[in-house]
């Protein structure tokens, strides 16, 4: 009997965030879809690494990390930054000529071709960064008022900001891949922003609205997860039949 097909979505965690921000969806996703949290640097098992402030540098070194392994059918997710950092893996593993991903799955994050990334790119104070995870909603007074916790913290969202600010879009053909988007219905980043990832896809979008802030993937995580699944099983069951389409990026 053969081992069914799993499809691997490998998974960027949002600003000061680790790989464990995933961990739960392992045990809520099926067995098929196999959830892969990428660790960046400078946290969790990585913490020795040095924090890294370059988009393209740290996409290409999680694209050199993750290549040799490509062996099956695969797709990506990112929230927030997460979600433009997988932009960038995406022509990153593009330019590397390895297969591409089925799909990307950009969350909470504005689209690339028009956003503006200055804001983040001027180093911010530890009042500014605790004034700015409070606007997000994603972390609690009790948290934001421990000063070993933000010691921690603190450093990590500073450099993810400053890897945000180092952006830029370029002149880059669109990714030949399906998009799916996700968004907060009362999240600061509109629906106009979140449409802008259509300028990127070239072969398929679609954009899905939940409940909730910046964090609606925490507060409504079965309902973005059925949409998940939803859209793997589709792009598993045409990848099985040989309609899975290569990544045209030039």
């Amino acid at each position: 009997m053969s081992t069914p097909t799993r499809l691997r979505l490998f998974c960027l965690p949002y600003s000061g965030a680790s790989a464990m921000v995933y961990a739960r969806w392992r045990r809520a996703l099926p067995e098929w879809l196999q959830v892969c949290p990428l660790e960046l640097p400078g946290r969790g098992m990585r913490m020795d690494e040095p924090l890294q402030r370059d988009i393209k540098a740290l996409a290409a070194q999680l694209a050199d990390e993750i290549s040799c392994d490509l062996n099956g059918p695969y797709a990506l997710f990112g929230h927030s930054l997460g979600g433009l950092l997988a932009f960038e893996l995406a022509h990153a593993l593009n330019a590397r000529g390895v297969p591409a991903p089925l799909a990307l799955f950009a969350s909470g994050t504005a689209g690339p071709a028009r956003r503006d990334v200055s804001e983040y790119a001027i180093e911010k104070t530890d009042e500014q960064l605790i004034a700015r995870l409070r606007e997000l909603q994603g972390t609690t007074e009790e948290a934001l008022a421990n000063p070993e916790l933000m010691q921690l913290m603190l450093p990590i969202l500073r450099a993810d900001f400053l890897l945000c600010g180092s952006f830029t879009y370029g002149e880059r053909a669109p990714l030949g891949m399906p998009i799916h988007v996700f968004g907060g219905k009362q999240d600061s980043v509109r629906a106009d922003q979140l449409l802008d990832w259509q300028l990127d896809a070239a072969s398929g979008f679609s954009l899905d609205m939940f409940d909730g802030h910046h964090f609606f993937l925490v507060q409504h995580e079965s309902a973005v997860l059925r949409c998940v699944r939803r859209y793997a099983d589709e792009h598993l069951a045409r990848w099985r039949n040989g309609a899975a389409r290569p990544l045209a990026v030039g």
